[in-house]
């Protein structure tokens, strides 16, 4: 495959994990993660049947589970978009095997959206396990950032020697990734509106944690975990956490990004540093929004659509401010 095929199906591939990971997040908030109480098939069906006799033997197949169409096709229109992504990134793979020298990333790709599958798997078998949710949401948008971190590498920009920013923007990756683990704990859990107001929660500044309940992380298996099984005490500790992590993360971005905007003259560092800028600013507003409201599904996704492209930011201003492309 030619080099600029090869970027091509990079930027495609970047464009569509995005939408996977955003129709996974209104997957989860429509209540449709269950939608197909098997896996790979729904219902027993590659296809799920609308009509006829056919239904009415998927059906039989799993008589303690009706069929809701519509989670059942939304379920199943997640796993055909990730399943296209798999696709494209087992191309990309195969072509760093055999005409690439940089072989690392796109193998971790491969490793990445396989573990992916197998918590797709156990997100259904295990009945939406809270661990497993999480990391079903973390790997998918860990697949988006290296797929960004790819497309960069593949591009004609080059990595500045910094290493002191490099170091800093390493640091603020971590923070971005353990808020974002957060937030996947939170909808794991249906703790989107545990807290009815803001910067209040239930009209109180410091309601009561219980941090044992809310981030037990051994839940046991079996259960069914749809709706959430935690008290709204547990679910409050979750959002305060939650509401905390977004306050460190924010003030440590918006802080690294202004002071790459002062001290470094790259344009592309500075390009970075305004895109994280804007896109922390987005969040916040994002996820007040999510409170004030109520979580409206839209609103909710796009919170989760901008937590991908602040990771995938922050993971590609540490690949730039290397000495070298060694990543």
């Amino acid at each position: 495959m030619t080099s600029k095929r090869i970027v091509l199906v990079i930027s495609v591939a970047v464009f569509l994990a995005w939408f996977v990971v955003m129709l996974g997040a209104y997957t989860r908030l429509t209540n449709a993660g269950l939608g197909c109480p098997d896996w790979p098939g729904c219902y027993g069906h590659l296809v799920l049947p609308s009509t006829g006799k056919a239904l009415d033997v998927a059906q039989n197949a799993f008589p303690s589970i009706p069929i809701e169409s519509r989670k059942a096709w939304t379920e199943m229109a997640h796993r055909y978009a990730a399943g296209s992504l798999v696709l494209l990134i087992c191309l990309i793979a195969l072509n760093a095997v055999w005409r690439s020298k940089k072989k690392t990333l796109p193998l971790f790709l491969v490793l990445l959206v396989a573990f992916q599958a197998a918590l797709g798997m156990w997100t259904v078998t295990l009945k939406l396990l809270p661990v497993v949710v999480m990391g079903h949401l973390l790997d998918g948008i860990l697949i988006f950032s290296c797929l960004c971190l790819l497309r960069a590498q593949v591009g004609k920009l080059s990595p500045v020697d910094l290493p002191v920013w490099h170091r800093w923007a390493g640091l603020g990756l971590l923070i971005v990734f353990c808020q974002i683990a957060l937030g996947g704990w939170v909808s794991a859990n249906y703790a989107g509106i545990a807290c009815v107001g803001f910067p209040q929660c239930n009209g109180q500044w410091l309601p009561d944690w219980h941090l044992d309940q809310g981030f037990y992380l051994l839940s046991p298996v079996g259960a069914n975990y749809q709706g959430g099984v935690l008290d709204n005490a547990a679910r409050i500790s979750i959002q305060m956490v939650h509401r905390l992590g977004a306050l460190i993360t924010a003030v440590y971005c918006l802080s690294l990004a202004g002071a790459l905007l002062i001290k470094v003259k790259s344009c592309v560092i500075r390009a970075l540093a305004c895109l994280l800028i804007l896109l922390v600013v987005l969040q916040i507003t994002l996820g007040i929004l999510n409170v004030l409201m109520l979580l409206p599904v839209g609103i909710a996704v796009a919170h989760n659509g901008v937590a991908a492209l602040l990771l995938a930011t922050m993971l590609v201003l540490f690949y730039f401010t290397s000495h070298k492309d060694n990543l």
